[in-house]
């Protein structure tokens, strides 16, 4: 069994961090906020530290899954952080959905003292997360991706390895483009069945297992009706992974015209003061508009 640093025990964090442990790894948890990671540490029997350093001394692998590409440099790079204090050959996994560039860079500097790094960002949600049917979307060396394999089976079902460092991210980008239009198209449809008097169950029941079917219709769909907005997915963090499309893209010379409304429409979401929902509340732009 493997020693495992685990940095990041959010919403996704502390349910995957916990299938490594049922596994009967050895789990080091860091968490921003302590009193958190001391929480996970007691409902999964693990150890919780109040530095990175000493999280990560002794793990064979460290896991981070933490907010924004900031916090992703901030956790590796600081004085005393995971490349500072990291054992040499250690494999260092970063989770979060980040810039491509960034787990390029990473993985340049982690060469350079002696140590491995993957970008293995996720998607399936909160619900995901806790069920351990995650996809998982890999970048870096081959032979790290079969290293870390059999943990990863432990948190996802569908997991790929993408290539090069950053691909890993690339994907992740790509599935959030595929994300925002299947979200907002959910939103709509319910709104179209409310306004014209159908019921939105039955409707989404009728159109569901059609051409229309997707994993937002299927899963998301039944919490915007029963008006459950818990985040499984942060609209912040959502608008996060968009601009790193958007930044992306423009290098590229290329508009991507859904994928930039969809932005738009979240950021009123966050203007409205909607950021710490989930990405599902969407819904609750259309009915502002409509009350107005």
């Amino acid at each position: 069994m493997a020693k495992i640093a685990w940095i990041g025990t959010g919403v996704m964090g502390a349910s995957m961090a916990g299938h490594l442990s049922q596994e009967g790894h050895e789990l080091f948890l860091f968490n921003r906020t302590h009193t958190k990671a001391v929480k996970v540490a007691e409902q999964i029997k693990a150890k919780a530290f109040d530095t990175i350093a000493e999280t990560v001394k002794d793990a064979d692998f460290i896991f981070t899954i933490v907010g924004y590409p900031h916090d992703v440099e901030e956790v590796m790079l600081k004085p005393q952080g995971v490349f500072d204090s990291a054992k040499k050959g250690s494999l260092i996994i970063d989770m979060t959905t980040s810039l491509p560039s960034l787990a390029v860079k990473l993985y340049q500097i982690g060469q350079e003292r002696g140590l491995k790094l993957l970008d293995a960002p996720v998607s399936g949600g909160d619900s995901g997360a806790r069920n351990g049917t995650l996809s998982i979307m890999v970048g870096g060396d081959q032979e790290d991706f079969k290293t870390a394999l059999p943990l990863f089976e432990a948190m996802g079902q569908n997991i790929v390895h993408m290539g090069v460092a950053g691909n890993g991210q690339h994907t992740k980008a790509a599935n959030q483009i595929a994300v925002a239009g299947a979200t907002a198209a959910m939103t709509e449809a319910i709104v179209y069945s409310k306004k014209v008097g159908l019921e939105p169950e039955a409707m989404l029941k009728a159109i569901g297992a059609g051409a229309a079917g997707s994993w937002q219709l299927q899963n998301m769909a039944p919490r915007v009706l029963q008006k459950d907005f818990d985040p499984g997915f942060f609209v912040k963090h959502f608008i996060k992974d968009m601009k790193i499309v958007n930044e992306e893209m423009e290098e590229r010379d290329t508009h991507l015209e859904m994928l930039n409304t969809v932005l738009n429409l979240y950021l009123k979401m966050a203007e409205a003061g909607f950021e710490d929902d989930g990405t599902q509340a969407l819904i609750k732009l259309y009915e502002e508009q409509s009350s107005c």
